[in-house]
């Protein structure tokens, strides 16, 4: 028998509970005998019918197991890239400790939620790189988020555009036969130098592509580190201070049919974005059998029910006048 419930201290605490009880009922009836006639064998019978039914509550309660069935399981897949934008200003430390580093926390903990499905990793600035390819090891995906830096990629400003159009086209190149669930979660601080992300949203339209965009940083920004120093504005000649856009972000989620989130340390939207994406229908890839133990805690239940409503509708005279 696999009990599926296994916690003993519950039930040991309950059938402590029930034995005080019972202990201090009995107690009253010894006193009660001291002064008047007590008809043991009715007593005992009671002691023998509560204890039954108990005995059997907290054996439904444990869940027993006896047996195995088949069960059919549904194999739905869904392929998600996530696109890290990896430009100077993701060193920005508005958020702590740094934009980036930040995500990268995030990313691992948001991996963790879909280990059912396939995912990649895209990387951008000015233009974007395939990093990982859509995969189900989520030890490989945590490996190229763990090593997420700005040098990584050229740094001569954002493209939007780049990094939708790169898993557009690997998106296309998929030779699957039967088509999963597609989603693209665009990571990125919103400055756009480029604003021509425009033209991709039919196409993505087309091939049922939804973009769940994740703003990272504040209204209020702050300065970007380089070395041991800060980057500069060649226009003021002052540290550059890069802030949240969040216009373009929520234009590419809205027209895409998905939706806009974002992380700070005031707000983290993280859990929102997992609970958006794990409501995407996923595609039917397939179905296996499975065996499974069989959980019978419903009889227990039944017969310890039906004692009880014996124990109710037989008051059995356990005192004679």
């Amino acid at each position: 028998m696999i009990w599926a419930y296994p916690d003993v201290s519950l039930v040991s605490y309950l059938a402590i509970f029930f034995g005080v009880l019972y202990f201090i009922y009995l107690f009253r009836f010894y006193k009660i005998n001291q002064k008047l006639k007590v008809k043991k064998r009715q007593l005992v019978f009671k002691l023998v019918l509560r204890t039954s039914y108990f005995i059997l509550f907290l054996i439904a309660l444990s869940g027993p197991s006896i047996g195995t069935s088949m069960k059919e399981i549904k194999e739905e897949g869904k392929d998600i890239y996530l696109a890290v934008d990896l430009s100077q200003s993701m060193n920005a430390t508005d958020i702590g400790p740094s934009r980036l580093q930040r995500i990268r926390f995030e990313l691992k903990n948001l991996v963790k939620q879909f280990a059912g499905d396939r995912m990649g990793l895209i990387i951008f600035s000015s233009e974007a790189f395939l990093q990982c390819p859509l995969t189900f090891d989520q030890n490989v995906l945590q490996l190229h988020i763990d090593g997420l830096n700005t040098g990584l990629v050229p740094n001569q400003g954002t493209d939007l555009a780049a990094p939708l159009g790169l898993a557009l086209d690997k998106f296309n190149k998929e030779t699957s036969s039967q088509p999963n669930s597609k989603s693209i979660v665009l990571i990125s601080d919103g400055e756009d130098f480029e604003k021509n992300y425009e033209s991709i949203i039919p196409d993505l339209n087309d091939q049922g592509i939804k973009v769940f965009s994740l703003g990272v940083g504040t209204s209020q920004g702050s300065t970007i580190p380089r070395g041991n120093g800060k980057v500069i504005d060649k226009n003021t000649n002052q540290p550059a201070i890069s802030r949240l856009e969040t216009e373009s972000l929520k234009y590419v989620a809205t027209q895409t049919g998905g939706a806009y989130f974002e992380l700070s340390d005031a707000v983290q939207e993280i859990p929102d974005l997992i609970a958006a994406l794990e409501r995407q229908e996923g595609t039917l890839t397939g179905t296996r059998m499975v065996e499974a133990s069989a959980n019978k805690y419903f009889y227990f239940l039944l017969v310890a029910l039906a004692l009880a409503m014996l124990d109710l509708m037989l008051p059995l005279k356990t005192i004679k006048l």
